[in-house]
């Protein structure tokens, strides 16, 4: 982003949001595209332009949705469903129609894999429900706590006796921000992602999103693209949060969660601090706090992804200590390659880098809470039908040969294409055809 964009917007929280720059709904390709135009009654417009200025068509809006009952997406011919929302403040926006995520463009905004191929399909409507007004979220952990209570239990997302799991997570959460943002998703028509291109995204996913029957705008913090002129403003913004959010009132304890970029974790005197990339503040833990997370997330935090261009992303649950410091009481942490495409190793961004180098289209399947769920490595969408990536990382092990034969099966009964890579040996050739 240089100093000739076009200067951001700021956002309920007065953060940045570029208003042109990136296109930061397509991450960098053209608008023009047909594949980012929509249909609302008898009007056709690009994506960006109903995402940016929601509030200017609101009436637009409303006269499609009470004269066809649905937008449209003009991806492909004949054009798609897609569902019009309208969020408890009166702010509309658009999502894909249930069931018909795969049958978008694979560049397209509402683009979805399969459901047998995300975690998203292992929760009940009372973990995740989506209805007119937005989507609902039942969180597992509490937002508030009475500070003369003991510390809440941690509440479980794991599936019991085959049924579907009734809160979500914290990676869950982070997972399913990144999924509904196709952030997972890379396709050669977008030139390159920014943070610029996840914020917007982002909080345009989070619009019309409540948690815990709190609204999601309120309760969540994602840390603004940086800018120089700007500093003061995003500063003062999570001055903001901190005080509006966080601030206890009358022996309460009020959460809140902040979604970043880890840029440096160092020890302190007390613990450790996170340092997050276009934030001047920070976020403090415990030694023991850091050193669980560490375990949990290890591949995150491996000195190997370093090497490789990779980032990590965090979601915090927040809180403040006595001393006014922004506490972590738990976090998800995401290790996602240049471009932000998630990775579950150090070889998977090393295998995303590649794939994105070689101009291929592709998903990469996420797992929320799901720890035991089994995926492709990567879904490829450009081709028909769709084909896949494993990264085999790990030697000498039963359970992982095992699990790799099983896979192969699978693939070989499907007749799908596979692309499969020993990281002993040099990357394939990942070009198409």
């Amino acid at each position: 982003m240089t100093a000739s964009d076009d200067a951001p917007q700021p956002d309920q929280f007065g953060q940045d949001r570029p208003a042109d720059a990136d296109n930061a709904q397509g991450d960098g390709a053209l608008r023009g595209d047909r594949a980012d135009r929509v249909r609302l009654a008898d009007k056709s417009l690009p994506l960006f332009v109903l995402r940016e200025h929601a509030t200017d068509y609101a009436a637009l809006f409303a006269r499609a949705r009470a004269e066809v009952g649905h937008g449209q997406c003009l991806c492909q011919t004949p054009a798609l469903r897609l569902v019009i929302r309208c969020s408890r403040a009166g702010r509309y926006h658009l999502a894909g129609w249930p069931g018909e995520g795969e049958l978008h463009d694979p560049s397209c905004s509402f683009h979805k894999l399969a459901t047998e191929l995300t975690g998203r399909d292992a929760y009940s409507t009372e973990a995740i429900h989506e209805g007119d007004d937005g989507v609902a979220i039942r969180f597992s952990a509490a937002l508030t706590r009475k500070l003369s209570a003991p510390e809440p239990n941690k509440a479980s997302t794991e599936q019991r006796d085959g049924r579907a799991r009734r809160t979500v997570g914290l990676l869950g959460l982070l997972h399913w921000l990144w999924e509904e943002a196709q952030l997972t998703a890379w396709h050669p028509r977008w030139r390159r992602r920014t943070w610029w291109v996840c914020h917007a995204r982002l909080r345009e996913q989070i619009a019309g999103c409540s948690i815990n029957h709190e609204e999601l705008t309120d309760a969540l913090y994602v840390v603004p693209p940086f800018r120089e002129e700007y500093a003061r403003r995003n500063t003062a913004a999570f001055e903001t949060f901190r005080i509006a959010r966080l601030k206890r009132r009358r022996g309460t304890q009020r959460r809140g969660l902040v979604l970043g970029e880890i840029k440096d974790v160092r020890p302190t005197q007390y613990g450790v601090r996170y340092a997050l990339a276009h934030h001047r503040g920070a976020l403090f833990a415990t030694t023991a706090l850091d050193e669980r997370l560490r375990r949990s997330y290890r591949h995150a935090f491996s000195t190997a992804a370093d090497e490789h261009e990779a980032r990590r992303i965090g979601l915090f649950l927040v809180e403040l200590s006595p001393k006014g410091n922004v506490r972590v009481v738990d976090m998800a942490a995401m290790l996602v390659s240049k471009f932000y495409v998630p990775a579950d190793s150090s070889h998977e961004v090393v295998m995303a880098n590649a794939l994105t180098d070689a101009g291929r289209a592709y998903v990469k399947p996420v797992r929320y809470d799901g720890s035991d769920l089994v995926f492709p490595d990567f879904v490829l969408t450009d081709t028909h039908p769709h084909s896949y990536v494993e990264v085999y990382g790990i030697h000498g092990r039963e359970s992982y040969d095992q699990r790799k034969r099983v896979k192969q099966a699978h693939y070989q009964r499907q007749g799908a294409g596979l692309i499969e890579w020993d990281v002993a040996d040099l990357v394939p050739d990942l070009q198409y055809g």
